[in-house]
């Protein structure tokens, strides 16, 4: 079985029932994380959850069948959470396929990986799993995503509240869940007693906007102004904001600009393509100069590149919480001096 964002709305209480395997893949981590709670949230008896690294599985292929057939300590139902990267997961669902005996649920994340992988491939003609593919939404759908969010929390969002939210969030769609959630517990919102929201209750208890956390970093690094990286950087043990979440900053910034990149094609003309993008409102007018500067530099092998050492960033931040600041401040001067040297 296969789906979409598009289409995984309509298919998922279905998926629920029929499959035992959930792989969500593609650029927008975000999405596809978000798929998978929501999956999780379907299932007739989700149990205790257990969490499995796709490194570790890529070691010992018969460690996800092996814990997919135990039971839990006290005897309860149980589903594993594989978070992966590329086809990690590959070699051990197909082990699981060729044992014997009931599995508990098993969902799998898998960034860098997409519909067409090895694992995809796998599961995508079987009737008890599902692949589901997520690309990264413009601001225009994760507005509408917001309004649903919110319609579904009892909240009538008023004015541009729900683009605000949306921007605030970063084009995330757990960020954005949880605002519209801190809305509604605030006002006392639910679907039985739904409530008005405009922007004055919303900045008393939302999140300032990336402008005021990540973005500048981001801004920084990916358009090479190597001289202010400093500065950035200090600012961000000022404020504490955390790597992993800057990080993922990062990584939603170069799915935009891969997504800008393949609608650009073979156009040089960048300025040209930005505006149109721009009165189209899927990029948001404060993004257009740093859009227009980044597009320039990553494009191609380059941006490939760019996007696969920001996954292993992350990677390395979930392992080395300890030591996260010296990670992130090593990779983002490699990455401020690669942009620097490329628009020359």
């Amino acid at each position: 079985m296969k789906a979409t964002q598009r289409d995984f709305a309509s298919q998922a209480q279905r998926a629920a029932r029929q499959c035992t395997v959930f792989f969500f893949c593609g650029p927008d981590e975000a999405g596809a994380s978000a798929a998978a709670e929501a999956i999780h949230a379907m299932l007739p008896d989700a149990g205790e959850r257990v969490e499995i690294s796709g490194a570790d599985l890529r070691r010992d292929p018969v460690l996800l069948g092996d814990e997919a057939r135990s039971t839990s300590l006290f005897g309860d139902t149980r589903h594993l959470f594989v978070r992966a990267n590329g086809d990690e997961a590959h070699d051990a669902l197909a082990t699981l396929f060729e044992g014997e005996g009931e599995a508990c649920p098993v969902l799998v994340v898998a960034t860098s990986a997409t519909d067409k992988s090895r694992t995809a491939k796998l599961l995508a003609n079987r009737d008890d799993a599902l692949v589901a593919m997520f690309y990264p939404p413009d601001l225009r759908s994760m507005t509408g995503t917001v309004r649903d969010l919110a319609d579904g929390a009892g909240l009538r969002l008023g004015g541009d509240l729900a683009e605000r939210i949306a921007r605030a969030s970063g084009l995330d769609q757990r960020l954005a869940k949880s605002e519209v959630t801190k809305l509604a517990l605030y006002l006392d919102a639910s679907p039985a007693s739904p409530q008005n929201a405009d922007i004055t209750a919303w900045e008393q208890i939302g999140a300032k906007t990336e402008e005021d956390g990540f973005m500048p970093l981001v801004n920084t690094a990916l358009s090479g102004h190597i001289r202010k990286l400093p500065a950035e950087m200090a600012r961000m043990r000022e404020l504490s904001l955390n790597p992993v979440g800057i990080a993922l900053a990062f990584e939603r910034r170069a799915a935009q600009l891969a997504q800008l990149a393949a609608r650009l094609g073979r156009n040089s003309d960048v300025n040209g393509f930005i505006q149109s993008e721009k009165q189209a409102r899927r990029i948001f007018w404060k993004d257009e100069r740093d859009l227009r500067e980044q597009l320039r530099i990553w494009r191609g092998k380059r941006l490939d590149r760019l996007v696969a050492r920001l996954t292993a960033l992350h990677r390395h931040l979930l392992a080395n919480s300890q030591s996260g600041e010296i990670l992130l401040a090593q990779e983002l001067t490699q990455i401020a001096r690669a942009a620097a040297a490329a628009a020359k």
